[in-house]
């Protein structure tokens, strides 16, 4: 079997990212995570990355001012000259443009804590507390060059409860994605998620309806 050969982009610790590491030790698992690369040279995920055998690379955004084509330019460059096939963000906290994401049709996938499109962008346990939401999780989805608007891939559900903080049901939310992002990513490098009129089919079948898809806690 060959395996896709997939970039995580990170800013920070990187925890799904480790999830995908864990995920493809496994030499059945259809991707390996040839490159972990990060627009902070500080970020935590990195060492992570190294302690697993992983190659990392820094393009660090700061030295590019508010050149966003110059910056992006690096970052492919870098995806290149790795030989990547699928790119993952996770905890990528830059917003990447249209000119970027074309380069990568349904090879750019993304994992956002809210049941899209319910809160999109950032503070999502917070502002579904605020709206006292019964239901919150995760969805991973392709990019495209709206914020968290893509086709979604999967998602998985918890129930919010009536004694959560943002600390308690974020606790729980991140353990879905753990569990969700590796799904995702297997069911993209296999090739069985098409999208037809900006929705995503898994092996034909439209998301939600497949429904085994959709992990709860």
């Amino acid at each position: 079997m060959s395996r896709k050969r997939v970039a995580v982009l990170i800013s920070g610790r990187g925890s799904n990212m480790a999830a995908l590491i864990d995920a493809a030790k496994d030499r059945n698992f259809p991707a390996e995570i040839a490159l972990v690369l990060s627009n902070r040279p500080d970020a935590g995920g990195l060492a992570t990355a190294n302690a697993a055998g992983i190659a990392t690379a820094v393009v660090d955004h700061t030295q590019f001012g508010k050149d966003r084509a110059a910056f992006e330019c690096a970052l492919q460059a870098v995806l290149v000259e790795h030989r990547i096939d699928i790119v993952c963000l996770a905890g990528f906290m830059r917003l990447l443009t249209a000119d970027f994401v074309k380069q990568w049709p349904e090879q750019l996938i993304n994992i956002h804590p809210a049941l899209l499109p319910a809160f999109k962008g950032l503070d999502t346990h917070r502002r579904a507390l605020d709206a006292k939401a019964t239901i919150h999780g995760a969805t991973v989805h392709f990019v495209v060059a709206e914020m968290d608007a893509g086709p979604i891939i999967a998602q998985g559900a918890v129930a919010v409860r009536a004694d959560d903080s943002e600390s308690t049901l974020g606790q729980r939310v991140l353990a879905v994605e753990h569990r969700l992002y590796p799904l995702a990513l297997k069911l993209v490098a296999e090739g069985r998620v098409s999208v037809v009129d900006g929705r995503c089919l898994i092996d034909g079948v439209p998301v939600p309806d497949a429904a085994s898809l959709v992990p709860s806690a």
